[in-house]
């Protein structure tokens, strides 16, 4: 009779175990689903998901404003220097084209003018802007056109027998006084006086005699190269038969 009653006790301790066990499973899932927080859940949605930065709509309609507006400073600007240039009808430097603009920056300034340089060249105008030594500029008419215009010009000053004295000098200087007498004749010693008075022409001594020659101011005066070749080339066009060896005044 012993028997089937340690049978019952085993199978009772078997059921026994079972129950612990389900109920130790049952703890622990709740353990886990309890600690496991909405919150936490959420925290590891928004880490694994790539953050989103929203832009003020405000900043970027600053920014826009701001290049508008640097944009439109620019084309003022060049504007004002290319204005500048027509107006003075001779050459200006640096510091003058700053004063214009109202800039002090040589390098903001020299940009600025090479730029409406390019646009001159980019469209093939009649007009051009030169660099001339000591950084300045001048706006002229090139010196193809110049021929087929120079009976409108107002340059005033001179009339004809001082300008063909000065076309004379020019073409061929440096030239002594003596030849330029000898050529135009005694009226020329007024020419030159005249011509020295404008500051078109300088003269220096040589020995016994008397060189004269063209000024830059003459150059920037009539919108010519200073370059000396190529100015007789620009000086034939413009003076034709004024440049001769015998002439009247």
């Amino acid at each position: 009779m012993e028997k089937p009653e340690n049978q019952a006790n085993e199978t009772l301790t078997e059921t026994t175990k079972q129950q612990i066990q389900n109920q130790t499973t049952d703890t622990e899932q709740t353990t886990i689903t309890t600690n496991n927080t909405p919150s936490e859940n959420i925290t590891e949605q928004q880490t694994k998901q790539p953050q989103q930065t929203d832009q003020d709509p405000d900043d970027e309609n600053t920014k826009e404003d701001n290049t508008a507006q640097a944009e439109a400073k620019l084309k003022q600007n060049l504007a004002l220097i290319e204005a500048a240039l027509y107006v003075a009808g001779r050459p200006l430097d640096i510091n003058e084209i700053g004063q214009v603009i109202n800039s002090r920056s040589k390098k903001k300034v020299k940009k600025y003018t090479e730029s409406i340089m390019k646009e001159y060249v980019a469209r093939n105008s009649p007009m051009e802007i030169l660099a001339l030594k000591d950084e300045r500029y001048v706006l002229q008419v090139k010196a193809e056109f110049t021929p087929l215009i120079k009976k409108l010009v107002n340059r005033p000053l001179l009339s004809s027998g001082p300008l063909k004295t000065l076309s004379y000098i020019a073409y061929r200087q440096p030239i002594t006084q003596k030849r330029v007498i000898e050529v135009r004749g005694q009226h020329a010693y007024d020419h030159v006086k005249q011509l020295k008075d404008m500051g078109l022409i300088t003269s220096e001594r040589v020995g016994r005699s008397v060189a004269l020659k063209t000024t830059d101011y003459f150059s920037d005066y009539f919108g010519l190269t200073q370059d000396t070749s190529v100015m007789k080339r620009e000086l034939k066009r413009i003076f034709g038969d004024a440049i001769k060896e015998e002439g009247q005044p």
